[in-house]
C-alpha cells in the first residue's frame, strides 16, 4: 500500500462543496437560517426537541455547564479517559471536575464508583461514550435523581449510536455532539447540544451570543425593531451558516457513513478477533449500537506499543492514542495534585490502548492492508 492510511479523516463529496458554496453567494453567511435548519435536523435525528449549535464541541460543553447552572465551588464527576475538553468545561464555569476510574468492560465511566464520589458540591455526571460505545445512561439516571444532579452526556463519539432502541441524545439531561473532521459527520469545526428543556434551551441559546436576547416576550426595555438586550454574561460561540450548510449535507449521508462504520468494524473484529496478543473493542448488550468513531485495540501488556505504532508507520498504516488520561495532565497533576495511581484502569488503558484506520472512506483493500499489517507484526 503506497498512500499513508490515516486513523481518521473526513468525507468530503460534491454535494458538501455545492451546498457551501451557495451559502457563500447569499447575504446571510452566518446567523442566518441554515442554523436552525441544521438544528432541527439534529433534534429530529436524536429524537429531542431542542438542539443549540456551537462553533465546538468544547463550546457547547461549556454552554452546557452554564445552562445547567454550575458554578464556583461546585463539582462535576466524569471519567478521566476523555480528551481534555470534557473536565475544562467544569473549569470554565468556576467548577471542579471529580475523576471517577473507567470501567475495564467497556472504557467508560465506572458506574458503580459513582456514588462513592459524591459530596454535597456535586451538580453533575458527564459521561463519555468512549469510542462510540453507548454507557449505561439508565442506571446513571437513577444515581443522578437519587442525589439531584444533571446528566451532562459527552457524547462526542457517539452520535447514531443506540442505547437499548433509544438514539443516545436521547435520555441524559444534556448530550453534547463534535462535528470535527474525524466525526461521524463534520462541520470543519463544530458541536451541538441537543436537550428537551425549554429553559435549558433558552440559555444555551444566550450563551453562545454573549448573552443577548431580541426575544420580545424577554426584554425588560422597548421592543423597538433594532432593540436587543445583553441579559446574561455569554460568549461568541456561534457557528456560522457556512458550516451548517455542510453539516446540512452531511447529515444526508449520515446513516450511510455509520453503516460503513459498523461494516468495517465488523471486518476488524472477525480477522484481529482470533489474534491472542491484543482486545478488539467491546459489543454493547442487545438492542444497542456502537456508533464506531473509534476502532481501539489493546495490547497485551507485553507488547511494545512504541515498537508497534512505528511498524504500522512504516507500513503507512497510521494509529493513534486514546487518550492520555486527563488527570496525568501537568496542569491537573500542578493544581489538584493528581499523581500515578489514582485512576489505575484508565492509565493502564492509556499504555497499551492504539487506535485503527476507521472511517467512510477507508476502502476495503485499505482495510485489508491493514489487516495483514497487524497480523504480520512479529513484535
Amino acid at each position: 500500500m503506497k498512500n499513508f492510511i490515516p486513523y481518521g479523516r473526513q468525507f468530503i463529496d460534491e454535494d458538501d462543496i455545492k451546498a457551501v458554496k451557495e451559502i457563500l453567494h447569499l447575504v446571510l453567511i452566518t446567523q442566518g437560517p441554515r442554523i436552525d435548519e441544521f438544528e432541527a435536523r439534529v433534534a429530529d435525528f436524536c429524537q429531542m426537541p431542542y438542539a443549540v449549535a456551537f462553533n465546538s464541541g468544547t463550546s457547547a460543553l461549556h454552554g452546557a455547564m452554564y445552562a445547567a447552572g454550575i458554578g464556583e465551588g461546585d463539582e462535576v464527576i466524569t471519567t478521566p479517559l476523555t480528551f481534555v475538553a470534557t473536565a475544562n468545561a467544569a473549569l470554565y464555569v468556576g467548577a471542579k471536575p471529580v475523576f471517577v476510574d473507567i470501567d475495564r468492560d467497556n472504557y467508560c465511566i465506572d458506574i458503580e464508583q459513582i456514588e462513592a464520589a459524591i459530596t454535597p458540591r456535586t451538580k453533575a455526571i458527564a459521561p463519555v461514550d468512549y469510542a462510540g460505545y453507548p454507557v449505561n445512561i439508565s442506571r446513571i439516571r437513577e444515581i443522578a435523581d437519587k442525589h439531584n444532579l444533571v446528566i451532562i452526556e459527552d457524547a462526542a463519539h457517539a452520535l447514531g449510536a443506540i442505547r437499548q432502541g433509544k438514539m443516545v441524545g436521547a435520555e441524559a439531561d444534556m448530550t453534547m455532539f463534535s462535528f470535527h473532521p474525524v466525526k461521524h459527520i463534520t462541520t470543519g469545526e463544530g458541536g451541538v447540544i441537543v436537550c428537551n428543556n425549554p429553559e435549558y434551551y433558552r440559555r444555551l441559546k444566550s450563551f453562545r451570543s454573549h448573552g443577548i436576547t431580541k426575544d420580545t416576550e424577554l426584554l425588560e426595555g422597548y421592543p423597538y425593531p433594532w432593540y436587543y438586550e445583553m441579559q446574561e454574561l455569554g460568549y461568541n460561540f456561534r457557528i456560522t451558516d457556512i458550516q451548517c450548510a455542510l453539516g446540512i449535507s452531511q447529515m444526508n449521508k449520515l446513516e450511510g457513513f455509520l453503516s460503513k462504520r459498523r461494516l468495517l468494524a465488523a471486518r476488524y473484529e472477525q480477522a484481529l478477533g482470533k489474534l491472542k496478543w491484543l482486545r478488539i473493542p467491546p459489543t454493547p448488550s442487545e438492542g444497542s449500537l456502537h456508533a464506531y468513531h473509534l476502532y481501539p485495540l489493546l495490547l497485551d501488556a507485553d507488547i511494545n506499543r512504541l515498537d508497534f505504532y512505528n511498524y504500522l508507520k512504516e507500513n503507512n498504516v497510521g494509529s493513534q492514542v486514546h487518550y492520555f488520561p486527563v488527570h496525568l495532565q501537568p496542569y491537573y497533576r500542578k493544581n489538584f495534585a493528581y499523581k500515578v495511581g489514582d485512576f489505575p484502569n484508565a492509565e493502564d488503558f492509556y499504555e497499551r490502548q492504539l487506535s485503527m484506520p476507521l472511517f467512510p472512506g477507508l476502502t476495503m483493500e485499505e482495510q485489508e492492508w491493514v489487516i495483514k499489517v497487524i497480523e504480520g507484526y512479529g513484535g
